[in-house]
């Protein structure tokens, strides 16, 4: 993959303040392309209890990393704020080359282990506005930027390459949705040349993750004393190169509407994680666990990245 190969390109990252959105806000920064990072999070004004990270922080980050990097607060469950978002970019650059719906907001809302009569509908249907409501709001208006570019790319990111179960509704109704919204997509615009595809990390190093671990970027690997499967994770930069070099393929149509893995488009591209790796999730379960049952709730709590919570306590 070659450096700088999206220079004059325009990016939004909806939901870059942490994460698997700011990772890829980074990468797209690495490959020299002009990112808009979005979420509700700004200095002095953090969105989501308990964690500190800013859209700022993330825009300053993609310049440093030889992109052009900005920050726009936006509430993507807004049409106003996701409409004046698409307008600003359209003055400013004309169009918009690049979408990835990464926003999600439903960690403080899961409930893994109870069953759909038990688990919280408050909290479930606020899940699916902040994580499916906000994809389809800003592709309505952020799609309609990529018609004059030549070629755009939409990327919605989920959790796990399979259509199996995600260990409670509400989650996997979001995680399955926005695959099919890529599907969806992907095929009402095929005839613009708009590719849409899914892509989905695997155990993912984010803040929270290393924050739960009580590891840092530099010191991750002492975490596989805890637990020896964080040896096979990935950083944020991972997931966020493979969105590069989706970017940077003209082929990247016959992808269009399926969904794809950070571990399976590393192979294909040769590109690697920040560390010279190239983690793959899949080969790492299979050689420790075997070729276990789709089903089990165990697998889904990996998909999820938070191993920790493999042992469901409240399952009937």
């Amino acid at each position: 993959m070659e450096q700088k190969s999206l220079t004059g390109k325009i990016a939004l990252v909806a939901g870059a303040t942490r994460g698997a959105g700011r990772g890829i806000a980074c990468a797209l920064g690495e490959a020299g392309a002009t990112v808009y990072c979005t979420g509700r999070s700004i200095r002095g004004s953090p969105a989501t209890k308990g964690r500190p990270e800013t859209i700022e922080e993330t825009a300053e980050m993609v310049t440093s990393l030889g992109g052009l990097g900005f920050s726009v607060q936006t509430d993507h469950t807004r049409s106003d704020q996701v409409k004046a978002l698409c307008e600003r970019i359209r003055k400013q650059h004309g169009g918009l080359d690049i979408l990835v719906n990464d926003v999600w907001g439903g960690d403080e809302l899961t409930e893994f282990g109870k069953t759909f009569w038990t688990a919280s509908l408050d909290q479930g249907l606020l899940m699916l506005e902040r994580a499916v409501h906000s994809h389809i709001i800003t592709s309505h208006f952020a799609a309609p930027l990529m018609f004059d570019r030549g070629q755009g790319l939409i990327v919605e990111i989920t959790d796990g390459d399979s259509f199996q179960y995600r260990g409670n509704i509400f989650y996997d109704l979001v995680k399955i949705s926005v695959i099919r919204l890529a599907f969806t997509m992907g095929f009402e615009l095929r005839k613009r040349n708009i590719t849409a595809l899914a892509l989905t990390p695997g155990f993912l190093r984010s803040e929270a993750m290393l924050e739960h671990f009580g590891v840092t970027v530099e010191t991750w690997r002492d975490a596989g004393q805890k637990d020896p499967n964080f040896l096979a994770s990935e950083s944020p930069l991972y997931v966020g190169r493979a969105v590069v070099a989706l970017a940077s393929d003209p082929q990247v149509s016959k992808k269009n509407g399926r969904v794809f893995s950070s571990w399976d488009l590393a192979e294909e591209y040769g590109f690697t994680d920040v560390d010279g790796r190239r983690p793959n999730w899949t080969r790492h379960f299979e050689q420790k666990y075997g070729k276990y049952a789709k089903c089990d709730e165990g697998f889904y709590a990996y998909w999820r990245n938070s191993p920790f919570e493999l042992v469901f306590p409240d399952w009937p």
